[in-house]
């Protein structure tokens, strides 16, 4: 009781009714289309609460963060988007550990992290990684015949930069994962062309796109606040 109590005077009132709102739009949207894959639905739910967490800079959305990885790279593979399988399971998830570790190291408070500015030498790097990443990837998605190569690229362009800055404890994470997010929504929409079970996940997506682009703005005044103590 003491724990729920916590909680509930941790979160503020629009981002309990944002979590409410998010988690209840993908339940209603993963019984209406009459879905009976529960890993989807677990890892939209257990997607949508890290993010709420990240929101705060609370490094426990990065520990469930790596949950969700985990989830979806099972529904992606499934679907042969082998970009996202190895995107999320074979560096988001490492990423989420690096970032958990780098969050847990660098606190303004006990459940907050500190905010940091990117310098231009971190930029330089971001943009030869990415350039590396992106290209190196597109001739091996290809050569598994990954579905929808050219988004599937795109997507780990997006999530390189995102788990980057992630990292780096940069409100530009949460700015990278929306552009991610809006990626996503385009390739899991083609998808539930073939399965309309897969609306769920586009739907998904979408949440998630509300949600980063709330983290980005209450980043933003995190690194206010912090600055002036």
């Amino acid at each position: 009781m003491n724990a729920l109590k916590r909680i509930n005077l941790y979160f503020t009132t629009f981002e309990k009714l944002l979590w409410l709102f998010s988690v209840a739009i993908t339940i209603a949207v993963f019984l209406a289309f009459k879905n009976t894959n529960y890993v989807t639905l677990a890892s939209c739910i257990t997607g949508v609460t890290s993010l709420i967490f990240c929101a705060k800079g609370n490094p426990v959305g990065m520990a469930l963060m790596i949950i969700f990885a985990t989830f979806y790279g099972i529904i992606s593979f499934v679907c042969r988007y082998y970009g996202e399988v190895i995107t999320y399971v074979g560096m988001s998830m490492p990423m989420s550990v690096l970032s958990l570790i780098s969050w847990l190291k660098n606190r303004h408070t006990k459940t907050e992290v500190k905010v940091k500015d990117v310098t231009k030498k971190d930029l330089y790097i971001l943009i030869i990684a990415t350039i590396v990443v992106t290209v190196s990837f597109f001739f091996i998605l290809k050569a598994l015949n990954t579905a929808n190569l050219l988004v599937s690229t795109l997507s780990i362009s997006t999530s390189f930069i995102a788990v980057y800055f992630t990292y780096k404890r940069s409100p530009y994470f949460a700015l990278a994962y929306a552009v991610n997010d809006i990626v996503l929504i385009v390739l899991w929409t083609v998808q539930s062309f073939i399965s309309i079970t897969y609306v769920s996940v586009a739907v998904c997506f979408t949440i998630f796109l509300v949600n980063d682009l709330y983290s980005y703005f209450n980043w933003l005044k995190m690194r206010k606040r912090q600055s002036k103590k």
